[in-house]
């Protein structure tokens, strides 16, 4: 129940899960496929259909990206503003959910978490 709760927001805007991830990416800046692929921890076979897809929903669009000009994937306008739906979202159920511990335990709960995913990426 709880997982089909966080893909309400998804959900709601015509996305699939792991979309949102492929958006924070780009929201911090343009990058390759291939970076965008290996940050994402994901083959770039896996990741094509899905730029395709958030491509022809106006979500990303292909520019240069880069001191080098390389050829790349950037959010639209439309893409920048969903991913900024999102992060409210996300901040505010975090709230919801940590509200109540103190900032020292939810840093140290950030940081075990932060293991955690990083052991899942191994």
């Amino acid at each position: 129940m709880a997982h089909k709760a966080l893909l309400v927001p998804l959900l709601e805007k015509g996305l699939e899960p792991g979309d949102d991830a492929v958006l924070f990416v780009l929201g911090r800046s343009g990058t390759t496929e291939t970076d965008l692929a290996e940050e994402l921890g994901l083959p770039i076979d896996h990741l094509a259909s899905r730029l395709e897809r958030l491509a022809g929903r106006d979500l990303i669009t292909r520019q240069a990206v880069g001191s080098q000009l390389q050829p790349g994937i950037a959010l639209t306008e439309r893409g920048l503003r969903i991913r900024n739906n999102l992060a409210d979202h996300w901040a505010q159920l975090e709230e919801a959910l940590l509200g109540e511990l103190k900032p020292k335990h939810r840093k140290r709960f950030a940081e075990t978490l932060g293991r955690f995913v990083e052991l899942l990426r191994l």
